[in-house]
């Protein structure tokens, strides 16, 4: 008779259908090791599906198991990072994995126009994300990711921030707020992603507590490189701490606002004019520039309203935001015209910088252009857009 099974674990989505994903079952039956693989590509790539399944299970030192994968194309991260989830579920645990990461980090003043968000549990939206040109990619591993689902999607962004490349692209991940966020920092500062988003902040004590268990964790694996922060105020508390908030650290290279959980908060509706959110986008627009630190937009819900991404986008530049956040790889490309300057912008700045360049090698102290006169912010403004303008090409 078979032996009853002791403990069984289950990883991947059950239903049929999702491309780029697996369904594992594993069965820790005591009867020795037996794999059954139910793929569409087995006969070109049973053998290095196996392999990759084998390997896992031999890092957790399992030699009685009976393990199901039924694969749905499914890259060999995302097979990996099933086959875990359903050993750890089963009880099994393993040593960290010494796989290179393929990060080299990015600089704390890069440009962040664009962010996608990608949900950290579903790996279809992960594989092409970089081509769609985005300043950045978010694997989130809070909202859009159920309760359930926590572990499994901490595993799955862990072993796609190790494995897959995203050139030109910043790798962020949203972890989640209090025990569950210190959860996911044990799983992810290790493979090295470029910047961590730290939800609902209230205070500049929680972005420093999160940076202290950060700086463990890099001691711990010998990490050596910058882990940026872009906290996230969601709620009255939080805004009115921003300016704390975005000196709490030299880590914090932005901040951001969530308005979905704002105007739930204040207990108003969240309108496309944005007034009801008005003071607490100028709020985070002063903390970071006084703290010489990104403002960055919360985003545009609306993914069918392109005019209406349009205007708000406009409205938060001319506040002095730099970016916004995306939910749709379609609001990227209107993001980056909006956040760039104008041809007339740049024309100006030209103007303003040939001038001042003209009167300092002629040694005056006083710099005009045409009528007007033009002092040093002036000129350090121009010096911006032209660097700006610069980077679009």
């Amino acid at each position: 008779m078979p032996r009853t099974p002791t403990a069984l674990g289950e990883a991947g989505p059950v239903e049929g259908g999702v491309r780029g994903d697996a369904h594992v079952r594993v069965e820790l039956s005591g009867s020795g090791l037996r794999l059954d693989l139910r793929s569409k590509v087995e006969a070109l790539y049973g053998d290095a599906i196996e392999a990759e399944v084998r390997g896992v299970v031999e890092r957790f030192g399992v030699g009685d198991a009976r393990i199901s994968v039924e694969d749905r194309g499914a890259l060999p991260a995302v097979l990996r990072a099933r086959v875990e989830t359903a050993l750890r579920r089963a009880g099994r645990s393993a040593p960290p994995s010494d796989l290179p990461s393929v990060a080299e980090g990015t600089a704390r003043s890069r440009r962040r126009r664009s962010r996608l968000y990608l949900p950290g549990n579903q790996p279809k939206f992960m594989v092409n994300a970089g081509l769609h040109g985005g300043d950045a990619i978010i694997f989130d591993l809070e909202d859009s990711v159920h309760p359930d689902e926590k572990d499994a999607a901490r595993i799955l962004v862990r072993n796609v921030l190790r494995e897959w490349s995203y050139p030109g692209t910043e790798r962020m991940v949203r972890i989640n707020p209090g025990n569950l966020g210190f959860e996911d920092l044990e799983e992810i500062v290790a493979a090295l992603p470029d910047l961590l988003m730290i939800p609902k902040v209230e205070s500049a004590e929680e972005v420093r507590s999160v940076a202290a268990r950060v700086e463990e964790l890099q001691a711990q694996r010998q990490i050596d490189r910058p882990l940026w922060m872009m906290p996230i105020l969601e709620t009255a508390a939080g805004i009115e701490a921003a300016a704390e908030i975005a000196k709490a650290h030299d880590r914090v290279v932005a901040i951001t606002l969530g308005l979905e959980d704002l105007t739930a908060d204040l207990g108003v509706a969240k309108t496309d004019e944005g007034v009801e959110s008005l003071y607490a986008r100028s709020r985070v627009v002063m903390a970071a520039h006084a703290a010489r630190v990104q403002p960055i937009d919360s985003v545009y819900g609306n993914v069918g309203d392109e005019e209406g991404l349009r205007r708000w986008a406009a409205a938060s530049r001319a506040m002095g935001f730099v970016g916004m956040g995306c939910v749709h790889p379609r609001q990227i490309g209107v993001l980056h015209e909006c956040f760039a300057p104008t041809p007339e912008e740049v024309e100006k700045a030209r103007r303003i910088v040939a001038a001042f360049e003209e009167a300092k090698a002629a040694g005056r102290a006083v710099v005009s252009l045409g009528s007007r006169m033009i002092d040093p912010p002036v000129v350090q403004r121009a010096l911006h857009i032209m660097e700006e303008a610069d980077g679009e090409r």
